[in-house]
């Protein structure tokens, strides 16, 4: 390998992509979780039990769910620059309409409409970074992205806590400022995604030739050995026994990342009744700079060692076992200490297992398959937090529902560890792959 092409192609990738999606998948992240801190103001205006809450957010991923594998193949036809651009715009106007909401059937429907225009952004994005990064920097680029979405929580959480105190001004409440706000900056990088993501390697205008030519080469190398690859159809790729499994692993995982983050301010206002929604925003912000640091630290790791099966697994698996222990324990402080350790351990996997997905993928059955895989945890979305909030009406507590969302970290973590234990990455032989092929 020439060291040199490989340095200078990789800082170039690097400052020039990473940064910019961050921000994307940042504010992206904003919009679809604001509505937890939103709720500190929304529920009462609207009338909203935890019940109906929980449905309002539930009603993000019955759209997205709908709308995510034909946004992913539609994406591979036109252009990841032109479709995400296209996402980005339509989500951020939705967002900010999300202000002008009177009823809770309105708040219904500007919920389905958001998953709409934002289905298929994650999935695209992981897809992009395939086509760029080599599988030995891929962990790593996954790190980085994803730590966007943490950024949404560390600083999005504040920031929206703060909007929140707009209440009043101009005779407006609080949580629709947040939503008007909030929502203006995706619409502004969603024109700018035309002219800042190029199309493919052959588009980058900063990337030399020699640079060109041996990053097609490395990522030609890194697909050859991949178990679902161009020449499968996307409807084969989805009855791959791989791909039904990392999709059972990132459906067990959203339990965490999906009903933890959206539940996470009103989980600490019920432990911390007495302090002001901007405290609770800031103390729902910390366990997030965990998980940004684990992610980096994971991912970095396993890219060092050429490790991928116990750094997807076992992070889920004490995430889960922190989250089973903080439920059935009295002191505040530790049972705080414990919610910030589950946080940050539920993301520590999520490089690991997109760096794990597009090292077994390729091409546009690539591309369906990670939407398949995202659309499988989105059903988490779907169910789990109307049923938490079901759980708290009638409990008067988050314990049992949060019990449930420590069973099933855990058994991802075990189902993780067994779907990437071959670690095709660490042995690049070809013939494991063609047994492993599916129709």
């Amino acid at each position: 390998m020439n060291t040199d092409l490989y340095t200078t192609t990789l800082r170039q990738l690097n400052a020039k992509i990473i940064p910019f999606i961050i921000i994307c998948y940042f504010v992206a992240n904003l919009d679809k979780t604001n509505i937890s801190i939103a709720a500190l103001q929304m529920n009462a205006d609207l009338g909203l039990t935890a019940s109906m809450y929980g449905l309002g957010v539930g009603m993000f991923y019955i759209s997205y769910i709908i709308f995510e594998i034909p946004s992913n193949i539609i994406m591979t036809k036109v252009g990841a620059r032109v479709w995400i651009a296209r996402i980005m715009i339509t989500w951020g106007i939705v967002s900010a309409g999300m202000s002008l909401v009177q009823t809770p059937t309105q708040l219904y429907v500007m919920r389905f409409l958001l998953g709409m225009a934002e289905a298929g952004f994650t999935p695209g994005i992981i897809y992009y970074i395939s086509c760029w990064f080599p599988k030995s920097n891929r962990a790593r680029a996954m790190s980085f992205f994803y730590m966007g979405s943490v950024m949404a929580s560390i600083i999005g959480l504040p920031i929206s806590g703060s909007i929140l105190n707009m209440h009043g001004i101009a005779d407006i409440a609080g949580w629709r400022w947040l939503f008007a706000i909030e929502g203006i900056p995706a619409i502004v990088l969603g024109i700018m995604v035309l002219w800042r993501l190029p199309q493919s390697p052959d588009h980058a205008a900063w990337l030399s030739t020699a640079q060109k030519g041996w990053l097609k080469a490395q990522l030609a190398q890194d697909n050859a050995g991949v178990e679902v690859g161009a020449n499968h159809s996307w409807t084969s790729a989805l009855k791959n026994k791989t791909v039904l499994l990392l999709s059972l692993v990132w459906f067990l995982q959203a339990f965490g990342s999906i009903g933890i983050t959206l539940f996470l301010p009103l989980i600490i206002k019920s432990m911390a009744s007495d302090q002001s929604n901007l405290v609770v925003s800031l103390l729902a912000a910390v366990p997030f700079i965990a998980a940004c640091l684990f992610m980096y630290l994971n991912g970095r790791h396993s890219d060092t060692t050429n490790e991928r099966s116990w750094h997807l697994g076992l992070p889920l698996i004490i995430s889960g076992l922190s989250l089973a222990i903080a439920i059935y324990t009295s002191n505040l402080l530790v049972a705080y200490g414990l919610l910030v350790l589950t946080v940050g351990f539920n993301f520590a996997l999520t490089p690991i297992f997109w760096a794990v997905t597009t090292e077994k993928l390729a091409g546009v059955a690539a591309a369906a398959s990670i939407a398949f895989i995202n659309t499988v945890a989105n059903f988490v979305g779907l169910g789990l937090p109307p049923l938490l909030g079901k759980i708290k009406d009638m409990t008067n507590s988050y314990h049992y529902g949060l019990l449930i969302v420590a069973v099933a970290l855990i058994l991802g973590g075990i189902i993780g560890v067994l779907v990437s234990r071959p670690a095709r990455p660490q042995a690049p032989g070809h013939s494991a792959s063609a047994s492993l092929k599916q129709e």
